[in-house]
């Protein structure tokens, strides 16, 4: 090799892979919104584990579950049904070291109550490293751990199936759910004439002794591997949830027929597929026509992970923009340190760490509602509202995230392009942006006392901020008008903005006022780095976000 071809194929001037790195010690707005609420003693275990999955061998195990997708063997070689999907073994380590770590039942006792504690915000700060690696195998992780909250409804149920869940083992073996280590559960609700309206869902549900027979179909039942799914059927006394398990009480295999697997933009690693159910086997879940409100019980856990992982993925896009600006210099200067780049990243950090205050507060919601109705009310009210701007906030996020690496951000080798395809996936699943502030606006109209009662509290933690006092009396107003459906987005992304600025107060005051000024004092341009913002104050914000 020549010297001048050597010269060619040096590189040089590109950052270094931002892998074996403490994904929980490296990032000092989530450790301090975990001790903020209720988690300071789990520290330690939460650097351990943001160390494992802030390794190469965790990255390298994101990477090879995406490209290889997962396939449908709806036949075996001599035309008999077999109805499964295969997936690469890096998916199958990802979900053993989710289950290993808890993240599929910890916030549960055994018996299915909930933990207590800081169980909560503990599993929330796993959750949202885990998303920073590898989103899609966290959706059998989440629909596991929430399908618990709907089988409470069904106590003898719950009291067969709760020892195979709340084991720290993932079993992928195809099996009777009562003969393995582990289990999971997914969820079918959705119709194809129906979507998010599933009360006009087809399926229906006749009765066969103590259990059901379901005969109709789902167009979106994701994680089609899991042992058993929660699904909505029309019974004789209307729309009733039942528990419908892969194999029947004889040990064959139940009649629950994939159609195809979706061709999805992205969450490439997780299975999402069609389904018929052909005289399925299904026991009830709760009373016949209670299917909504049975079911919901685990919508509003999943939906909260919804959140969880979005801020997840943009903590991930912020870390990996501001790890590249550091290292690529740009005109005799790193572009860290030059003021525009600045600008971007410290506004860009600014939202993230008010992101990760919220989705923290609201997880202490969860560990504290079922003994204190204050929270329980901040709750209901508040999670649509966090879900819908949480979510509808990434794919914009990770866009400018990509643009800061330039073309590196843009190709599929980088982690960042997966990130911005996953990052929609969050705000249309587990009800759309509409169906969040529609649900706000019920729970308003539902609960008005305690509903005031959660806004006289964002009044005083807010005191004195900029643009709070403002922002409470447009939200105020704004309720009570006759067309407030026709305002709900605007008026629920500044509930979520108002209670963002709450929760990042104790946490960091300084950061807090920055927010008001310049989301609810001042219209955010939406743009990052369209916001002026002191060089000390770029300087903290940065600092904070990566040492």
């Amino acid at each position: 090799m020549t010297q001048a071809s050597s010269a060619i194929r040096d590189v040089f001037n590109q950052s270094p892979p931002f892998e074996d790195v403490d994904l929980f010690a490296f990032d000092r707005p989530l450790s301090d919104a975990v001790a903020a609420n209720g988690a300071a003693s789990a520290e330690q275990e939460l650097s351990g584990f943001g160390r494992h999955w802030g390794s190469a061998a965790m990255a390298e195990r994101g990477r090879l579950a995406n490209e290889n997708a997962p396939k449908l063997r709806t036949l075996d070689a001599r035309g008999n049904r077999c109805d499964r999907v295969e997936f690469h073994p890096a998916y199958h380590e990802l979900m053993a070291r989710s289950a290993h770590a808890g993240i599929h039942n910890s916030t549960w006792t055994v018996h299915g109550k909930p933990a207590g504690g800081a169980a909560e915000v503990v599993r929330a700060a796993k959750f949202y490293m885990a998303a920073q690696v590898e989103t899609g195998h966290l959706c059998p992780i989440t629909m596991t751990r929430a399908s618990v909250a709907a089988l409470a409804a069904q106590p003898d149920l719950l009291d067969k199936v709760m020892p195979v869940i709340a084991t720290d083992a993932y079993d992928p073996e195809f099996a009777p759910w009562w003969t393995k280590r582990g289990m999971t559960l997914g969820m079918g609700m959705t119709e194809k004439q129906g979507g998010t309206d599933v009360r006009a869902n087809m399926t229906r549900a006749e009765r066969d002794g103590d259990a059901y027979r379901i005969t109709g179909h789902k167009w979106f039942m994701s994680a089609p591997m899991c042992d058993a799914f929660l699904v909505l059927a029309q019974a004789d006394d209307g729309l009733s949830c039942f528990f419908m398990p892969r194999f029947a009480p004889d040990g064959s295999v139940n009649a629950i027929h994939f159609q195809r697997l979706k061709d999805k933009l992205g969450n490439r690693s997780n299975a999402s597929s069609e389904v018929e159910f052909e005289n399925a086997f299904a026991l009830r879940v709760g009373d016949e026509g209670k299917g909504i409100r049975t079911i919901i019980q685990m919508v509003q856990l999943t939906r909260q992970d919804c959140a969880i992982a979005s801020a997840g993925l943009m903590r991930s896009g912020l870390a990996h923009a501001l790890h590249h600006a550091r290292y690529r210099s740009v005109f005799q200067k790193h572009l860290a340190d030059q003021p525009l780049m600045q600008a971007v990243l410290s506004d860009m950090a600014l939202h993230v760490e008010a992101s990760i205050a919220l989705v923290m507060r609201l997880c202490r919601s969860f560990d504290r509602a079922p003994h204190d109705a204050g929270e329980a009310t901040f709750m209901r009210l508040m999670t649509p509202a966090i879900k819908y701007w949480v979510c509808k906030s990434a794919p914009g996020f990770l866009y400018e995230a990509m643009e800061c690496l330039g073309g590196n951000g843009y190709v599929e080798e980088g982690i960042l392009a997966r990130h911005y395809r996953e990052s929609p996936v969050n705000a249309i699943w587990e009800g759309s942006g509409n169906v969040m502030c529609l649900d706000v606006l019920r729970a308003l109209s539902r609960e008005a006392d305690a509903a005031t009662t959660v806004l006289q509290a964002f009044a005083a933690e807010t005191d004195g901020l900029s643009g709070t006092a403002e922002a409470l009396a447009f939200i105020g107003k704004a309720f009570r008008r006759p067309d407030g459906e026709q305002a709900a987005r605007l008026v629920v992304g500044k509930l979520a903005l108002l209670a963002a600025a709450a929760a990042l107060r104790p946490i960091s005051p300084h950061h807090a006022e920055l927010f008001g000024r310049t989301r609810l004092a001042a219209t955010h341009a939406g743009m990052y780095g369209a916001v002026d913002l002191a060089v000390d104050d770029i300087k903290g914000l940065l600092s904070r976000a990566l040492p």
